[in-house]
């Protein structure tokens, strides 16, 4: 192998798919390599067999489950605003005309042990059930000021400065009460603990607009959407995706070690004796594990069911978020719901999974306030994983770690992490100004 890559890609999990379509789609020559037979890393998708003997060792799933090839259980489940920027990302990329969307049916909130349908419109906040009658009204307010935000029309600005005002002073100014503000900063703006309210509120109205706007899109009970067949289709979507722009792609590749010259900077990664030489690696945390750092784990329940979440409007997919403080936790606890109607499982049988960063070292009392949300279930599993951030200089050794992904079960962290590392990598901002219409969710 002679020529010179200028970025070599290890591992086929989500985030490094995406970079690998977006430095392709900007004419680099890229190889990808998983020293997996598998797309997807972390976040590939199982069938019942493979989740099996994943979680208990034999691939003898009972047969009341169903046919194996019928599920696809994301390991790292996660819906997407359909406004979001991952949704931007596919339609910059051209990824969207391998995958069919369709709408989430429900988005709810968790407060004193039941779950509420989130507002996220004026209209809707006159209808919830979440506040009393004079919050409505303030909550009211709130929304239209919100709504009617345009950062380039000081008119609708009503004097506020939100790249000083602080969330927090801008809620007060609305006289809005503690269990508002929480749903409003944890499941409409999409906060995962409070220190956003001591920062300038621009970015969290932004967040909320992002929330109503993805509302409208497709007139479903949710701002989500999730591709047919599960996640697991997204990495094959950006493989094909960089095979058009003549990236290559090498699945069952052992070792995959990482060469460095005298100076620590990246030369080449060598597999099976034969080094490609590159530029510059992109790669997941367990390919350079002495450049990353633990920094905390993630626990979560994998459960089968015969029925939708209990409460949740017969919703065939759903996501609950449970904020911090109804729990006494120090970060949201979330419960993401899909089925036979995402063709993630056979008919009638429904996947459910509570996530939370883990706080303590035991996965089942801790996630038991979503787990008992669910109602019965027909297997369950517990595990938890460790959570790795980079500590290397890129500017030093060339290399770009992603940050493993975390417990929320919306999409909006994981994409930071892609843009910012798509930033240090090719020294640009990702423009993702693109028509939104031509990713439509499959209507039924």
């Amino acid at each position: 192998m002679d020529e010179t890559y200028d970025v070599i890609v290890l591992g086929t999990g989500l985030k490094e798919c995406i970079l690998s379509g977006l430095l392709s789609v900007d004419g680099l020559k890229v190889l990808h390599m998983d020293r997996n037979d598998y797309y997807g890393g972390e976040s590939t998708s199982l069938n019942l067999m493979q989740l099996w003997k994943h979680f208990k060792g034999n691939d003898k799933p009972p047969e009341q489950l169903g046919t194996s090839r019928e599920y696809n259980v994301d390991m790292i489940p996660k819906f997407m605003m359909a406004n979001g920027s991952l949704v931007r990302i596919l339609i910059h990329t051209g990824v969207t005309k391998y995958l069919n969307f369709k709408a989430v049916d429900g988005s709810y909130v968790y407060k004193k042990k039941k779950i509420y349908k989130v507002p996220a419109t004026d209209v809707e906040a006159l209808k919830s059930p979440l506040m009393g009658l004079f919050e409505k009204r303030r909550a009211r307010k709130f929304f239209i000021y919100v709504q009617d935000y345009d950062e380039n029309d000081p008119k609708s600005h009503e004097k506020l400065d939100l790249n000083k005002v602080t969330a927090k002073e801008l809620i007060s100014k609305y006289g809005l009460e503690d269990d508002t503000i929480d749903f409003i900063g944890h499941a409409l703006a999409l906060h995962n603990e409070d220190s956003y309210l001591a920062q300038p509120a621009l970015n969290f109205v932004k967040r909320m607009k992002l929330y109503a706007e993805s509302l409208a899109r497709f007139q479903g009970g949710s701002p989500y959407i999730y591709p047919l067949y599960g996640l697991g289709e997204l990495p094959q979507a950006f493989a094909r995706l960089s095979a058009v722009y003549g990236g290559t792609y090498m699945l069952n590749k052992p070792e995959c070690k990482v060469e460095f010259d005298g100076d620590g900077k990246v030369i080449g990664v060598t597999s099976e004796g034969e080094t490609a030489k590159c530029n510059k690696v992109v790669c997941d945390p367990s390919y350079l594990s002495d450049k990353v750092k633990k920094v905390g784990k993630v626990a979560r329940a994998v459960c089968v069911m015969s029925h939708p979440i209990p409460d949740t409007n017969d919703s065939h997919s759903a996501q609950v978020i449970l904020p911090q403080k109804q729990l006494g936790r120090k970060s949201d606890m979330y419960v993401f719901c899909c089925s036979y109607a995402h063709n993630v499982a056979p008919k009638g049988k429904y996947i459910a999974f509570v996530s939370a960063e883990a706080e303590t070292d035991n996965p089942e009392q801790e996630l038991k306030p979503g787990v008992d949300l669910l109602g019965s279930v027909d297997e369950i599993f517990y595990d938890t994983y460790d959570r790795y951030v980079p500590t290397n200089d890129h500017q030093a050794d060339n290399c770009f770690i992603s940050a493993s992904y975390d417990s929320t079960t919306h999409f909006e962290t994981t994409v930071i992490d892609v843009m910012e590392m798509y930033t240090k990598i090719t020294g640009k901002v990702l423009d993702l100004s693109v028509d939104l219409s031509a990713a439509s969710a499959a209507e039924e």
